[in-house]
């Protein structure tokens, strides 16, 4: 992790603190750690996908596969359901790493990121 991303990382724990949230904010239904969970999701599909495709959202290449919109996926976890949007392409290729087609469950995701931030590592799929 660069040290920009590491400062803003712990610039919104600051702010966390700073406006006094407890912790049952933070892991209650629907707090922030279920929104932290289902962002880093969407943002590690949308970055399989560019990487299936080979060019990044809203960018054209010369390829006749291409995004094909999002299909809606209800996850559960420790911390409750989560309703993420999985990006689809028009040839029904793209086979998500992180979260393969049809996996429902789960389990661990919460902890493993809370740890690996808390060690000030990210997550890299290549």
């Amino acid at each position: 992790m660069n040290k920009k991303t590491n400062e803003s990382i712990k610039q919104a724990v600051d702010l966390l603190i700073d406006n006094d949230t407890d912790v049952n904010t933070i892991l209650k239904e629907g707090g922030l750690l279920k929104e932290l969970t289902k962002r880093l999701i969407e943002k590690a599909l949308q970055s399989e996908m560019n990487n299936h495709l080979g060019y990044d959202k809203y960018s054209r290449a010369d390829n006749d596969n291409a995004r094909n919109g999002i299909t809606s996926k209800k996850l559960i976890s420790e911390h409750g359901a989560v309703e993420i949007e999985v990006p689809r392409d028009r040839h029904n290729t793209f086979e998500p790493v992180i979260l393969p087609k049809r996996q429902k469950r789960f389990d661990g995701f919460d902890d493993k990121v809370l740890s690996l931030y808390a060690k000030g590592m990210s997550i890299y799929c290549s």
